[in-house]
């Protein structure tokens, strides 16, 4: 079953069982998709699926930063509900501690000294990582350990 396959049938199955949190996030997703591939002119295939669920995944991730700084935290909760409903259609992204390791092995490889050699070694890393890294982490795990902190 394709990713747009899946997200009609859990559509369905919250619908179903009055689940509003999952049905509003997963219809949100639907429309974003929607509005890519009248964007693109094209239907899209599970990857270009993934592109978008990502990027509503990070646009949670940002509001419950900024929900935060504000005191509304029922705001925040409500984003990482939504967020964790879309993360089930994402493969598992790596933990700080797999990116720690492909880094640290990248740095060796290409002889990376300083923080001049970022470019060397982020685009290997977030090759070897899968498109499922964030690159945001990638890049300050890289400057951390290339800075030598």
């Amino acid at each position: 079953m394709g990713l747009r396959e899946q997200l009609d049938s859990d559509m369905k199955a919250a619908l179903k069982s009055r689940e509003s949190l999952r049905l509003e996030t997963i219809r949100g997703a639907r429309g974003a998709i929607r509005n890519k591939e009248i964007e693109v002119g094209d239907a899209l295939d599970d990857d270009g699926i993934m592109r978008v669920l990502r990027t509503l995944v990070k646009q949670r991730m940002d509001s419950v930063e900024q929900f935060r700084a504000a005191g509304r935290d029922d705001l925040a909760d409500k984003e990482l509900s939504e967020q964790a409903v879309l993360e089930r259609y994402l493969p598992r992204a790596p933990d700080a501690a797999e990116i720690e390791k492909v880094v640290v092995q990248l740095i060796a490889e290409v002889g990376a000294e300083g923080p001049r050699d970022l470019g060397k070694v982020m685009q290997p890393a977030l090759e070897r990582l899968g498109p499922a890294a964030d690159g945001k982490r990638v890049s300050e795990t890289v400057k951390r350990l290339l800075s030598g902190s």
